[in-house]
């Protein structure tokens, strides 16, 4: 099975990140936790990201806030999957991250997900290593059907 990066630009970024890494322990899914910032740390981020595919990644989460540039720079340098997670600051509440991971030129795509959305950039990148893992696949179904389960039996417990 590929592994998922997740890079952060601040270890402040780690109680919001934390969601994601949970979520590919749920799953099982191999992964490596860096922290790397694209304007204090370019070439770290650079090298990094050339190297992705060949050190056995399948996408790559980056997580930023503020001027968030992490995603896009690193979506600059490999052609694996980059799922952005803008990180809510004091400043602009993450306004700014957000703007900042998704909009991006043309010819450079990152996904990104909801403010603070670690959760789901763990659950899209499953999604992506699921295309070609029949296990990952299953376990993800599996995820699906016990989240239905628990919204049915909501709805059956509602008293009014």
């Amino acid at each position: 099975m590929k592994k998922i990066a997740i890079i952060m630009g601040s270890d402040s970024d780690l109680p919001i990140v934390k969601q994601a890494i949970d979520t590919l322990k749920e799953f099982e899914v191999p992964m490596e936790v860096r922290v790397m910032s694209a304007h204090r740390t370019p070439d770290d981020v650079s090298a990094f990201a050339k190297n992705a595919r060949e050190e056995g990644f399948g996408a790559i989460i980056a997580a930023a806030g503020k001027a968030a540039h992490l995603a896009g720079v690193i979506a600059a340098y490999t052609t694996l999957p980059v799922i952005g997670i803008p990180i809510k600051s004091s400043t602009l509440d993450g306004l700014d991250a957000l703007l900042s991971t998704v909009q991006m030129p043309g010819g450079v795509p990152v996904a990104t997900v909801a403010i603070d959305g670690a959760k789901n950039a763990a659950l899209l990148a499953i999604e992506m290593l699921a295309i070609e893992d029949a296990d990952l696949e299953r376990k993800f179904i599996a995820y699906r059907e016990k989240q239905s389960e628990e919204v049915r039996t909501k709805n059956s417990s509602i008293d009014y």
